[in-house]
C-alpha cells in the first residue's frame, strides 16, 4: 500500500484582499468590511473574474495530491491493515479537534444522558432565562463530553486490532492428549501438565466493547472532521 495525500490547496485570492494590500494606509483597508468605499465594491466586482480565472489555472497546475495504491496483500487481512492507519488519525482528531459532533443519547452511558429530551428542553429554557451564558456553557460541556467518550470508544476498538488482545485473558499451558477408544475413535483429553485457563466472560465483555466502538465509528463516520 502506498498513500500520498497532501494538505488542501487554497488558490483563492480575494479582490478585497488585493485592494487592502495596495491601499494599506487607508482606514478602510485596516479593518475588515463591510464599510468599504463604493469604488472598492465596484473595483472588486471587476477583479473577481480575474481572481476566479487565476484560481482555476492554479487548481489545474497545482492540484491536491491524492494518490492511493493498493497491493493485493493489503486485503488479506484488511481490518488489521486499516487499523494502524485509522488509530493515529482518531487520536490526533481527539487531541486537536475544534468542535464536537452531536451524539444520540442512547449511544452514551446513562450518567451522560438527559432523562428525556422533553426534560432536557425544559431545563435549557429555565437555564437560559436565568443565566444565558451558563446555559450555553452547560450545553457545550455536555456535547463535548459525549463526543470525547465516543472517540475514546472508537480508539479502544481500533487499538484492539494492533495487538493480540485476547491473550491477556489466557494463562497456563495446554497439554492435550488423545485417548484411544474401543470403537476405534479417539477422544481429546487434558493431560497431567495442562494448566490452561481462560476468562471467557472477560473476553466476551471486551469483544462487546470492541464491537460497539466499531459500530460508533460507522454511525458517526460523518462527524470525523476538525
Amino acid at each position: 500500500m502506498k498513500v500520498y495525500i497532501s494538505k488542501y490547496r487554497d488558490h483563492w485570492f480575494s479582490p478585497y484582499t488585493l485592494l487592502e494590500k495596495i491601499f494599506f494606509w487607508k482606514d478602510w483597508a485596516k479593518r475588515d468590511g463591510p464599510d468599504y468605499p463604493e469604488w472598492v465594491e465596484k473595483t472588486s466586482n471587476i477583479l473577481e473574474p480575474i481572481s476566479k480565472g487565476t484560481q482555476w489555472i492554479l487548481d489545474k497546475v497545482h492540484p491536491r495530491v491524492e494518490y492511493v495504491k493498493i497491493d493485493r496483500w493489503d486485503t488479506w487481512s484488511m481490518d488489521s491493515t486499516l487499523a494502524p492507519i485509522i488509530l493515529p488519525m482518531l487520536k490526533q482528531l481527539k487531541e486537536i479537534q475544534h468542535g464536537s459532533g452531536m451524539v444520540d443519547m442512547e449511544d452514551v452511558p446513562p450518567e451522560m444522558r438527559s432523562t428525556s429530551y422533553e426534560e432536557w428542553d425544559n431545563q435549557l429554557v429555565f437555564d437560559f432565562y436565568n443565566d444565558p451564558e451558563l446555559c450555553k456553557q452547560n450545553i457545550e460541556s455536555d456535547v463535548h463530553t459525549r463526543w470525547a467518550w465516543v472517540l475514546d470508544e472508537m480508539i479502544f476498538a481500533f487499538e484492539s486490532y494492533t495487538y493480540e488482545w485476547e491473550e491477556k485473558y489466557r494463562s497456563g499451558e495446554l497439554d492435550i492428549q488423545w485417548k484411544k477408544l474401543e470403537n476405534g475413535m479417539s477422544e481429546m483429553i487434558h493431560g497431567p501438565n495442562d494448566t490452561y485457563q481462560c476468562d471467557y466472560d472477560g473476553m466476551k465483555q471486551e469483544q462487546e466493547r470492541i464491537n460497539n466502538g466499531l459500530r460508533l465509528f460507522g454511525k458517526y463516520y460523518g462527524n470525523l472532521w476538525d
